[in-house]
């Protein structure tokens, strides 16, 4: 699927303060697993599926990818989604997102049902609360570092120019990059890169991220340094983190793992 338009993917607002306590809550359903992400304050999800179905039409018919899934998540947790490269995680994380509609089924983000939405509302949905980190970084080319993290606040024009240089500074020297702020991607390594990127998606303070394989693109060693620093810049924002990943370690830090196989959701894990 397409992860078009990243400038007008992330943005959000919301911060917490504690850590919440995770408990995956799983239930046998006639066609699909049940998987719930809670807090014991029992507050409203930050991410809600139900009976979520995804079908497409290929030249041999009917094709689904996605098939009855259930599923809740709360604010401030951590949950991977896991699977074989084809089981549909990805697509999920689309779903999750907004950036693609479901066939059947509903998509609740922020307490906001994503079917009434249309595509500009939805990008305006996304511009306020949500942070994405995509494995093949998607920077701009013809911005430097520094101009790629203020992009987000930039579309929204809420703020002074001065003010949104700054808070962009301040996140790429927190990235370790504020001797290449004035660098375009194309000077920039891939780990540096996705270094741009993080500081992109936590301009806004996102009440959400979404990343998907963060870091495929990426060597081991300089992968789980990325990470790392995901995890932490994470930890400080209070953002609620869906990934998408193959690593089986990088799954274990969050709170919850799910799995996906043949496009259901199988299992769920709370840590």
């Amino acid at each position: 699927m397409a992860w078009a338009s990243a400038a007008r993917a992330g943005i959000a607002i919301e911060q917490v303060s504690a850590k919440p306590t995770v408990i995956a809550v799983m239930r046998k359903l006639p066609r699909s697993l049940s998987f719930k992400v809670s807090m014991q304050n029992n507050i409203e999800p930050v991410i809600e599926l139900r009976g979520l179905c995804k079908r497409v039409k290929d030249a041999t018919g009917e094709l689904t990818i996605l098939e009855s899934i259930d599923l809740s998540i709360a604010k401030g947790s951590s949950v991977a989604i896991v699977g074989a490269s084809g089981s549909g995680k990805s697509t999920l994380l689309g779903l999750l997102a907004g950036l693609d509609s479901e066939s059947e089924g509903s998509v609740r983000l922020l307490g906001r049902d994503l079917s009434t939405l249309d595509e500009d509302d939805r990008a305006a949905l996304r511009s306020g609360t949500v942070g994405f980190v995509f494995q093949s970084f998607q920077l701009m080319p013809h911005l430097t570092a520094l101009e790629n993290v203020m992009l987000p606040l930039e579309l929204r024009a809420e703020l002074p120019h001065a003010e949104i240089a700054s808070r962009a500074r301040a996140l790429l020297d927190q990235v370790g990059l504020a001797q290449r702020t004035g660098h375009y991607p194309k000077l920039l390594s891939g780990g540096e890169q996705q270094r741009v990127a993080l500081a992109r998606a936590f301009v806004t303070h996102p009440a959400v991220l979404f990343a998907d394989e963060p870091t495929g693109s990426l060597d081991a060693a300089t992968g789980y340094a990325i990470i790392d620093l995901m995890f932490e810049m994470n930890r400080r924002n209070g953002a609620t983190l869906v990934l998408v990943t193959h690593d089986t370690k990088l799954a274990e830090r969050c709170d919850a793992t799910v799995t996906i196989e043949a496009g259901r959701l199988v299992n769920g894990v709370s840590v």
